[in-house]
């Protein structure tokens, strides 16, 4: 088999990380590493042994897929030149700055049959793939994800940074139109806002009350969901599930005739199946777990909510 030449475009924390992936894949070659800091394209090119380039335009020819770890404000204009010279792209998500922007990205994928996949990183984790398999017709969610502050992701609010996972992962599950947005969020050590919480209503009745914090002193990633004769739990980074059923076998748990069945899974490496099922998606032409439009779907509730909360407190506290 012909190996896939793949390249990594913005090669910071996060990027460095997507080389690394490549570089260790069968029939894969990561073809060059891509980054306006020359010494650190240099310096990762030469751990990966692979190529350093400035400019992302200089990979021309060069690869059939590319990764772009840019900054969020970037992601539209790398990724619509790749998409125009017929290469394949993993975007970072949020997956554009703006819901035009990435309509337009998709539009252009579809028109010229390239493949976009959105770094939704929580769908690749197992206690999500096995949430997926005992969601039936949710009815009640509750997801918080508070993380201890860090420099890196500030460019965007904490819905772009954090947030937009739950909305990922709750619009999969849910499958159904947002009716109405309620939305509170306040900036506290940055300029835009560090700490929100949302409350979607879905048109199916399904309601989700959404949390995300950058400024906790303690971490956590959770997920509750609730539905007809069941209630499912998933801390995702323990990747821990708990499912709780009404079975009238009176188990002995708190609430009477429920059951209870909880698995741990051993250490996974979400990246790396986020890349591989890239890979997959290029070679064999086929739709990615997380398409362009799941990547603009989650962005548009995120814009949304953002909009919200940005128009709330001008009416309480002026512009900020």
């Amino acid at each position: 088999m012909k190996p896939l030449r793949v390249g990594v475009v913005g090669v910071g924390y996060l990027g460095k990380f997507h080389a690394q992936k490549y570089a260790c894949m069968k029939d894969v070659t990561l073809a060059g590493v891509v980054d306006i800091i020359d010494e650190r394209a240099r310096k990762v090119a030469a751990e990966f042994e692979t190529k350093p380039f400035s400019d992302y335009r200089d990979l021309a020819g060069k690869v059939d897929a590319v990764s772009v770890v840019v900054p969020t404000p970037l992601h539209f204009p790398v990724s619509r030149w790749f998409l125009e010279n017929d290469v394949d792209v993993l975007i970072e998500k949020p997956m554009a700055g703006s819901v035009d922007e990435a309509d337009t990205l998709v539009g252009l994928a579809d028109s010229r049959e390239r493949i976009i996949q959105v770094g939704h990183l929580e769908r690749f984790n197992p206690a999500v793939v096995a949430l997926t398999q005992a969601v039936e017709c949710p009815l009640f969610i509750e997801s918080h994800r508070l993380s201890l502050f860090n420099e890196r992701g500030t460019e965007v609010d904490v819905v772009l940074d954090l947030m937009i996972h739950d909305l990922d992962v709750i619009l999969h599950v849910v499958q159904s139109e947002i009716r109405d947005i309620h939305a509170v969020g306040v900036p506290v050590v940055t300029p835009r806002v560090d700490i929100a919480n949302a409350r979607l209503i879905f048109e199916n009745g399904c309601v989700a009350n959404v949390t995300a914090s950058r400024i906790s002193m303690k971490t956590m990633r959770k997920i509750r969901i609730f539905q007809k004769d069941a209630y499912i739990s998933v801390d995702y980074a323990s990747r821990d599930i708990m499912v709780i059923r009404k079975d009238n076998q009176g188990s002995g748990l708190p609430v009477p005739g429920m059951s209870m069945d909880r698995s741990a899974f051993k250490a996974a490496d979400p990246l790396g199946e986020e890349l591989a099922s890239f890979v997959e998606s290029v070679r064999w032409r086929r739709p990615p777990v997380v398409t362009g439009r799941d990547g603009r779907n989650a962005l548009r509730v995120a814009v949304d909510i953002a909009e919200q909360i940005k128009s709330g407190a001008k009416a309480m506290l002026g512009s900020f």
